[in-house]
């Protein structure tokens, strides 16, 4: 799954229509190329394509007062499921790709608390899963590993996997404890339409 893909359909729903210069400086204002792994070239690249998949619609733009006319993107009714499908899938699945992760993250607000937080209990029991088979191969696999350093490799691999369980469990914590304001409860979100 593409962490692009979906920052780039939020960001089109969170301004409700945004025009590709606003999708670039929004991602690039929150490090996305960083974190997310958000080239700005495939920002646009993206925007074309969905448009192309029927996820987006351009709409006319008037531009700034003065400047050039723009391009401007909606979602459409397949590209709000998309969305909630690439949000649901990354929140729930565990990817190897940390970007993933950070993009859904990053919208996670945007559906109800009790369903991101149904979505994270079943990603941590395949992180969960992870760790005990990083822990087994740590454990009897260090031996068989030649040249004999790469048995670092399994204790990488596990000590990761026991830090992003630690995390998730504390976030599905946050979550049940009422930490941050979702969809659907009474305060604006981030990352719902602005109109």
């Amino acid at each position: 799954m593409s962490a692009t893909r979906l920052l780039v359909l939020g960001v089109v729903r969170m301004y409700g229509q945004a025009h590709g210069y606003q999708v670039r400086r929004e991602l690039l204002s929150w490090s996305a190329d960083k974190w997310g792994n958000v080239q700005p070239g495939s920002i646009y690249h993206a925007l074309k394509k969905m448009t192309g998949e029927n996820l987006l619609e351009q709409v006319a733009d008037a531009g700034e007062s003065g400047g050039p006319d723009r391009t401007a993107y909606r979602l459409t009714s397949e590209g709000e499921e998309e969305f909630e499908t690439l949000l649901s899938t990354a929140l729930s699945t565990n990817d190897p790709s940390p970007y993933t992760l950070a993009a859904a993250v990053t919208f996670m607000t945007a559906l109800p608390r009790e369903r991101v937080v149904s979505l994270l209990k079943h990603r941590l029991m395949q992180m969960e899963g992870q760790a005990q088979a990083s822990l087994y191969a740590r454990e009897h696999f260090t031996d068989f590993a030649k040249p004999a350093h790469v048995s670092e490799l399994y204790r990488m691999w596990h000590a990761h996997a026991e830090t992003d369980v630690r995390w998730l469990r504390d976030m599905i914590g946050r979550l049940e404890q009422g930490e941050y304001v979702m969809a659907g409860e009474d305060e604006a979100v981030f990352g719902e339409p602005t109109g």
